[in-house]
């Protein structure tokens, strides 16, 4: 079977196709975990939420190492005297994910898609 192609459609194909190498070359963003966290690592994790809350929150050591999302809730005081109104948090978690845009380390803030460059981190893709 012969099949006759117009010039333009190999034009916009060939166009295409050097368009989509370049930007997989480019560094695009890939999920990715910390693959050897180190005081230094887990620093620059804390420094970047902390930087993106405004408030001072409590991560483990191993976050992000297992996978590339982090999930913060809020966690309300609580005693027997006044225990949570509804008996459970009902605010919705703030979420981060980790990406590896060529060889930087970058915590993204889901809310509003600030980006976070991890300085002395390493990680690799999921």
């Amino acid at each position: 079977m012969i099949v006759a192609l117009r010039p333009g459609a190999v034009i916009a194909g060939v166009v295409l196709t050097i368009v989509g190498c370049q930007t997989l070359a480019s560094g695009a963003d890939v999920s990715a975990r910390i693959t050897e966290p180190t005081d230094d690592s887990r620093a620059a994790l804390q420094n970047a939420v902390n930087d993106a809350l405004n408030i001072g929150v409590t991560l483990a050591d191993d976050a992000l190492t297992d996978s590339s999302v982090l999930i913060i809730e809020r966690n309300p005081p609580r005693n027997m005297q006044s225990p949570p109104a509804q008996g459970r948090n009902m605010d919705t978690p703030i979420l981060f994910r980790l990406v590896l845009n060529g060889s930087d380390c970058i915590l993204i803030d889901q809310r509003d898609d600030s980006r976070y460059p991890l300085e002395k981190t390493t990680c690799a893709a999921e």
